[in-house]
């Protein structure tokens, strides 16, 4: 069964780093695109970052200049690396991920990761 693990949330202080993976597993075929959203309290899910099969990145305005998206193909893991983290930056995020598994090469899959907690905080 295809699943996505995310990592490398926690506790950091204003203008700190961390660096979030997450690893796609099960049978994959193809991924078309992985990306990163958040969801803070109170607000709705938004896109951060999203990296296709063909190289091409996006990321939200707010995270512009202090966020990196990148991957390493032959792992099917992509990383968030996260520089000068503000408060407003508080929110579980969770990896996505559009794929074609082997068990099924007739359908396209969207899944999602559980979630990893970053808490920006003095």
């Amino acid at each position: 069964q295809v699943h996505l693990v995310e990592s490398g949330g926690g506790l950091v202080q204003p203008g700190g780093s961390l660096r979030l993976s997450c690893a796609a597993s099960g049978g994959i075929l193809v991924i078309n695109v992985m990306g990163w959203y958040r969801q803070a309290p109170g607000k709705q899910r938004e896109l951060v970052a999203d990296i296709t099969g063909g190289d091409s990145i996006s990321y939200a305005d707010s995270v512009k200049g202090r966020f990196t998206i990148s991957r390493d193909t032959a792992k099917n893991t992509v990383y968030l690396q996260i520089n000068s983290l503000k408060p407003d930056d508080t929110a579980v995020y969770y990896c996505n991920a559009d794929l074609i598994g082997d068990y099924d090469v007739t359908k396209r899959l969207e899944l999602w990761g559980r979630g990893t907690l970053v808490t920006v905080s003095s």
